[in-house]
């Protein structure tokens, strides 16, 4: 597939030198609204049908269309045009700056090498003369690395047979990812003078109690379940916070965790395994108090590894570089258990980097090139 190296690296460099931090993340970010509309432009300049929408103030998606000509397989190529915060990286993060084959600056390999890769394929699709029967789609959309209010959005906007998420996977086929799940843990004491012991009760020494059970948790209950691509799943402390001075007794400890679960897990049943560690310390000690709360979850997702889209993939992975490899997973979260759950059979393929969210982020060129002959490849084939 003749992908346009030029277009494609002047593409990736407009879109890096867009500020599009997550203004969840960093108050101080942009948001997607520019990146977005650039976008939009670039779908336009190569013929799509495009539309904006705004998913909240400022923070924005971009739809692009290339109608089938009917009877065919439709397909979404997708992936998010959030990044994080620009602080402390070396160097400045906006200007794209290239040195031999890599293209430095953030969001270059998390993920805009990805989002330019689906571009230059469609492109390239284009210039060659293609006609899909099948509905083709480019969908880029705003704040995966927050709440993914944008892929939440986008699946009620479209419905594709399949899609293929361009995240940075290093040149693998990726079937299946992690979720996770954010629960705070709450003690109760009572607030005293510190030389009134038998008036105050320590509540951050009651909190040492659900330490030691989740450091059970984590050494001897989670291990025992274990993933092929995935392997085991995990807990551990984040945040902690209590007391309320050098000579009081603390009234309360709160403590956030955060689990990360196999695609087959769920943070309800988390929340119910904590309730019961809870009622066990309760009949232990009377005076315990505490509470637990499910703040917030994702689910893993996890697609057959014979799937027609994996296949397609793969396929393409022979015609570009002669071979397939193997599939694999990873351990943090995607947008693709969103698309799943909407009913859209998601694989993942993208290019090869490093510095995600790290002080020097960069990709490689000719791995975004060779991404970009992949995805069309595929498309090509998918939709007929």
């Amino acid at each position: 597939m003749p992908i346009d190296t030029l277009q494609t690296t002047e593409w990736l460099r407009q879109l890096v030198c867009i500020d599009s931090v997550n203004p969840d993340l960093d108050p101080s970010g942009a948001g997607e609204r520019e990146a977005a509309h650039w976008l939009a432009a670039a779908c336009r300049t190569i013929g799509l049908e495009v539309e904006v929408h705004e998913v909240a103030p400022g923070r924005c998606n971009t739809i692009a269309r290339w109608r089938g000509s009917g009877g065919g397989k439709s397909l979404l190529l997708t992936g998010h045009i959030d990044t994080v915060s620009l602080k402390d990286m070396v160097g400045d993060p906006l200007d794209a700056r290239i040195e031999g084959d890599w293209m430095y600056g953030r969001g270059t390999y998390d993920m805009k090498g990805g989002v330019v890769a689906a571009l230059s394929a469609v492109d390239a699709l284009k210039r060659e003369g293609f006609t899909p029967a099948g509905d083709l789609v480019l969908g880029f959309v705003c704040d995966e690395e927050y709440a993914s209010i944008g892929m939440e959005h986008l699946v009620t906007k479209v419905r594709a047979d399949a899609a293929i998420l361009t995240e940075p996977t290093d040149d693998r086929v990726i079937i299946a990812h992690k979720g996770f799940a954010w629960l705070t843990l709450t003690t109760r004491g009572v607030a005293a003078h510190g030389s009134r012991y038998d008036l105050g009760a320590d509540a951050i020494r009651a909190m040492g109690n659900l330490l030691h059970t989740l450091d059970g948790m984590e050494r001897d209950i989670l291990p025992r379940r274990t993933h092929a691509l995935l392997g085991r799943p995990s807990v551990h402390a984040s945040l902690i916070q209590g007391g309320l001075g050098l000579s009081t007794y603390p009234d309360a400890c709160t403590l956030r965790i955060e689990h990360r679960l196999l695609p087959d897990e769920r943070g309800d049943v988390l929340l119910d395994l904590w309730r019961d560690a809870l009622a066990d310390w309760q009949a232990r000690d009377a005076s315990f108090r505490g509470e637990v709360t499910l703040d917030f979850t994702r689910e893993g997702y996890e697609l057959p590894a014979d799937h027609a889209i994996v296949r397609a993939v793969q396929d393409g992975l022979v015609r570009v570089n002669g071979a397939e490899l193997p599939v694999g997973g990873v351990p943090f979260w995607m947008d693709s258990a969103i698309l799943g759950a909407a009913g859209i059979p998601t694989v993942t393929f993208g290019p090869t980097g490093e510095g995600a969210h790290a002080a020097v982020e960069r990709v490689s060129l000719a791995s975004v090139f060779r991404s970009a002959a992949v995805l069309a490849e595929a498309a090509r084939a998918w939709c007929g």
